[in-house]
């Protein structure tokens, strides 16, 4: 049960993940999200393969734990750029000119 609320939880943010990748490359706004969805579900099928010949070669017990921790890889995203920083020094610039 636990599982499905973890997954939800993660599934709500691939919208607001996807909208901050579109404003990183604000003229390509369709190849943004064909690429960013090409990647989560290629991904999200290797690490299925992965994660399943873990589990055969040592137990699901240990693949539960390690995948305790694979949110803490959300902790990255403390070095993603600053857009909105960016966004006003373009803006300052335009004006300037």
């Amino acid at each position: 049960m636990l599982n499905i609320v973890i997954g939800f939880v993660i599934s709500s943010a691939f919208s607001a993940i996807l909208v901050y990748a579109q404003e990183l490359v604000p003229g390509r706004v369709g190849m943004t999200s064909g690429i960013f969805f090409g990647f989560a579900f290629g991904m999200g099928g290797i690490g299925a393969a992965v994660l399943g010949r873990l589990a055969d070669t040592t137990s699901i017990i240990f693949v539960y734990k390690l995948c305790a921790y694979l949110p803490a890889l959300g902790l990255l995203t403390a070095l993603l750029p600053n857009l909105e920083s960016s966004h006003k020094n373009r803006t300052q610039q335009a004006t300037a000119e």
